[in-house]
């Protein structure tokens, strides 16, 4: 596994963001954790994700490239849902409906979404700019087998996990807690904790 500051990623940006498209598994910082992240179109690399975390069936949250993908790709039904948008970039992952007949069935790969809803973020990190230059979302789940503790240092990454990733962007320890998870496929949305 290669360990990459912002500097070198900046350096080897091109080659890296190619890596992410062709469906490599890597872990970066977030503005919470550290995250187990691939190019979230691919199938193949969503299931390498499954089988390193452990975690068969349950859904994935993405990192949308923009507001706008996920304005694009789900439906903003009520204010509660447009004052949550407005939070973004931010600590959160909001559930959202997806758009009928536009949404990501097509093309996302399988479990994914979790019937007609998806689990979107937007970072408050500088990871986005990244994300937004590849314009495709990418898988966001805590770097941890399911159940274990999460990641919050090269210290505290599983080695088990460690096995099956391609790179890391490391910016040292990380001291915040997992996102928000705000569902927001009801009108007065629900915020759950973690």
């Amino acid at each position: 596994m290669e360990i990459f500051t912002k500097k070198e990623l900046q350096f080897r940006q091109k080659e890296i963001l190619q890596r992410i498209k062709d469906g490599a598994i890597f872990i970066c910082a977030t503005d919470t954790i550290y995250g187990l992240s691939c190019n979230a179109l691919l199938e193949h690399s969503v299931a390498k994700i499954r089988q390193l975390k452990h975690r068969s069936d349950s859904p994935f949250s993405v990192w949308a490239p923009s507001l706008a993908w996920i304005e694009k790709n789900c439906e903003i039904k009520n204010n509660t849902a447009s004052d949550w948008l407005k939070k973004l970039p931010g600590p959160y992952t909001l559930i959202l409906p997806l758009k009928k007949n536009k949404g990501l069935s097509g093309c996302i790969a399988k479990n994914v979404c979790f019937g007609n809803t998806l689990g979107v973020r937007l970072p408050n990190h500088w990871v986005s700019k990244i994300v937004e230059e590849l314009s495709i979302p990418l898988i966001t789940t805590s770097a941890n087998k399911s159940g274990k503790p999460f990641m919050t240092s090269l210290e505290t990454l599983d080695p088990d996990i460690a096995v099956g990733v391609e790179f890391l962007i490391y910016e040292g320890p990380k001291e915040a807690r997992p996102s928000q998870i705000v569902d927001l496929t009801t009108p007065a949305g629900t915020v759950k904790s973690r």
